[in-house]
C-alpha cells in the first residue's frame, strides 16, 4: 500500500535490477519494458489516487523508481532515449482522454476532456487543436486563454484570432473555458490539471517542439497567461499575457528569467486597476533587468516588453503579440534558476528546471537563487513573506507589496545535473546559504534518468545524475 503521507513514494514491485552472465543480451529490451511497467504503474497511481480530490492532489508526492543502474557517460545518450521511448509506450498505454490528431486549424477540428470530478465537479473543458502553415517537423505549440464573456462565444473568437495572427507555421490548443461563475478562473487546479496534461501529450505525441511552447491569453486569459507564466516557466518558451494586470504576488517576476515576456496593456484600461498594476510589472521588470541583466552563463536573463498603449483601452491590438514570442526557444539547463515557489489555488510544484523539493523548509513560499559556474553550484534558499504596503478600497485588491527574505532551514532539496551544467568529469562543489554541503564527482544512473522523466514528463530533462542536500 502507498502511504501518501511519505514523501518520497516508492511505486512497482522489486525493480532492482541485477545482471548475470549470459543474460546481457535480452537485458536492453527486458529492461526498456521494466522501465515503461514502472512509468504505466507510477501514471496510473498518480490517476487512481492523487487525483480523487483537491487535498491529494496539492499534496505533493515524489515518486523514486527502485531501479538501480550506473552508466558510463559515453552511454548516457543512449540510456535517455530509451527511457524517453519507454515513457512514451506507457503514456500510450495509459487509459485516459488523448489529444485529437491535429489537422489545419481552419477547420475547427476540436475535442473536449473530461476534468477530474475530485477536482472540479462537472468541469468539460472543449478545444481546438490544429495547426497553421507547413507542417514538417516538430512545430512550435501556442495555447490561448479567451476572456471572461460567454464562453461559447469566447471560444469560437480565440478560433478566429488564432487563424489570424501571423506565427505559423506552428500548432495552436485553444481551451473553452470549463465552466463560468464569479471567481472562477484559468489558474485553478482542475485547469492546472489540464495544462499538464497537454504538455505531457503533446510531448509524447511528438509533434511539439518541445522548445517553443507558448502560453498567452486577452482579459481574462491575460490575467491566467501571467500566472502561468510564472507557476510553469521552466516549460515556456515565451509568454504574452494582454489586457489583464496581476498583482505581483500572484505571479512572480524572478520565475519569469530565461523566458521571454511580452505584456501589452491599454494605457486608459483602468477597469480593477489593469493600467496600474501593469506598470508594476513593467516596473519589476525593468528592475530585476537592471539588478541581474546576465545569467551565470552570460546569457540576457529577463528579456521583456512591457508597454502601456496610447489611448487603448481595455480592447488593443491583439496582433503584436505571437510574433514577438516565436523568436524565442527555451533554454532546458539554465546555469541561473530563481524560483519563488509559491501556492497557486493551494498548490506548489515539486520541481522547477533543474531543482525537485523533497522536502519544503516552509509551508509558505521559499524563494530558490541557483547560479552555476565552473562547477561551483551556489543555491541561496529563503522563507518569503509578504506585507501589502497598498491596497485600493472598492475591490480590496493588493497592488503593492514589500518582501522580506529569511534564510531557510530544514529542508531537502534534489539538484538534478547534466553535461550542459557541469563539467562531469570533474568534481562538483555544492555550497547552501554559505555554507558547502557537497564536494565529490558524480556518477550517472538510470535511477536519476527515471526520477528525473517521472518528475519532468520533459524530453530534454532526462537527466543523467542528481545530488541530494539536507539543509
Amino acid at each position: 500500500m502507498i502511504n501518501f503521507n511519505k514523501l518520497t513514494v516508492a511505486v512497482g514491485v522489486a525493480l532492482t535490477l541485477s545482471v548475470t552472465p549470459g543474460s546481457t543480451q535480452a537485458q536492453p529490451q527486458n529492461l526498456q519494458e521494466k522501465i515503461k511497467n514502472y512509468f504505466l504503474q507510477t501514471l496510473k497511481t498518480k490517476q487512481n489516487a492523487e487525483l480523487k480530490s483537491k487535498a491529494t492532489y496539492t499534496r505533493n508526492t515524489n515518486y523514486a523508481t527502485d531501479i538501480q543502474k550506473q552508466i558510463k557517460n559515453k552511454d548516457i545518450a543512449s540510456n535517455q532515449k530509451m527511457v524517453w521511448t519507454a515513457w512514451c509506450e506507457a503514456n500510450r498505454e495509459l487509459q485516459e482522454q488523448k489529444l485529437i490528431k491535429p489537422e489545419s486549424l481552419q477547420k475547427g477540428g476540436h475535442g473536449s476532456w473530461n476534468l477530474p470530478q475530485g477536482l472540479e465537479p462537472n468541469a468539460t473543458m472543449p478545444y481546438y487543436y490544429g495547426t497553421k502553415g507547413k507542417t514538417d517537423g516538430k512545430l512550435p505549440l501556442f495555447l490561448y486563454l479567451h476572456g471572461s464573456g460567454p464562453k461559447e462565444q469566447e471560444w469560437k473568437t480565440g478560433l478566429l484570432l488564432g487563424n489570424r495572427f501571423q506565427d505559423g507555421p506552428s500548432l495552436y490548443f485553444i481551451p473553452q473555458i470549463p465552466n463560468e461563475g464569479d471567481y472562477y478562473r484559468w489558474w485553478q487546479v482542475a485547469k492546472q490539471f489540464a495544462w499538464e496534461q497537454l504538455i505531457r501529450q503533446a510531448f509524447v505525441d511528438g509533434n511539439v517542439d518541445a522548445n517553443r511552447l507558448y502560453v498567452f491569453g486577452i482579459s481574462e486569459g491575460g490575467y491566467g497567461s501571467q500566472r502561468l507564466a510564472s507557476f510553469y516557466a521552466d516549460y515556456w518558451a515565451a509568454a504574452g499575457p494582454m489586457a489583464g494586470g496581476e498583482p505581483l504576488k500572484n505571479a512572480p517576476v524572478e520565475n519569469c528569467a530565461n523566458i521571454g515576456f511580452s505584456f501589452l496593456t491599454g494605457a486608459d484600461d483602468t477597469g480593477f486597476y489593469r493600467n496600474i498594476l501593469t506598470y508594476y510589472t513593467q516596473m519589476a521588470f525593468d528592475s530585476a533587468q537592471l539588478s541581474q541583466p546576465l545569467s551565470a552563463d552570460k546569457r540576457p536573463l529577463f528579456r521583456h516588453r512591457i508597454n502601456l498603449l496610447p489611448g487603448m483601452q481595455h480592447r488593443i491590438d491583439y496582433d503584436l503579440t505571437t510574433p514577438w514570442l516565436k523568436n524565442f526557444v527555451r533554454n532546458p539547463y539554465p546555469k541561473t534558476v530563481l524560483w519563488e515557489d509559491f501556492e497557486m489555488d493551494g498548490r506548489h510544484r515539486s520541481g522547477f528546471y533543474n531543482l525537485q523539493v523533497l522536502k519544503s523548509p516552509s509551508e509558505q513560499r521559499t524563494y530558490y537563487d541557483m547560479a552555476i559556474n565552473n562547477n561551483v553550484i551556489k543555491i541561496n534558499i529563503n522563507d518569503v513573506e509578504y506585507t501589502t504596503i497598498e491596497k485600493e478600497g472598492q475591490w480590496g485588491i493588493e497592488m503593492k507589496f514589500n518582501r522580506s527574505y529569511r534564510q531557510s532551514k530544514g529542508g531537502r532539496l534534489r539538484i538534478y545535473l547534466n553535461d550542459q551544467l557541469v563539467d562531469m568529469d570533474k568534481t562538483v562543489t555544492v555550497i547552501v546559504n554559505d555554507r558547502q554541503l557537497y564536494r565529490s564527482n558524480i556518477k550517472a544512473t538510470l535511477q536519476d534518468m527515471i526520477n528525473s522523466c517521472t518528475e519532468y514528463f520533459d524530453p530534454c530533462r532526462i537527466f543523467p545524475t542528481s545530488i541530494e542536500l539536507s539543509y
